[in-house]
């Protein structure tokens, strides 16, 4: 049986809207989130982003927030 995109868009636009009827937009999303795949390569990106943070750098965003 061959789907169209039309029925596709029917499909997902019916699913979001059974998620967010059952859990709300928060549970909606967050429902989401632990199935969308990821990207790229975390711990590089992570790596790269925090090479020039140090540990007292850390400790004043704790203490700020």
């Amino acid at each position: 049986m061959a789907v169209t995109v039309r029925e596709l868009e029917k499909i997902r636009r019916d699913g979001l809207k059974a998620l967010k009827e059952k859990l709300g937009v928060e549970g909606m999303v967050k429902f989401i989130q632990m199935y969308s795949d990821g990207k790229g390569n975390y711990t590089e990106e992570r790596e790269e982003l925090l090479k020039e943070v140090t540990i007292e750098d850390f400790d004043k965003f704790l203490e700020e927030s």
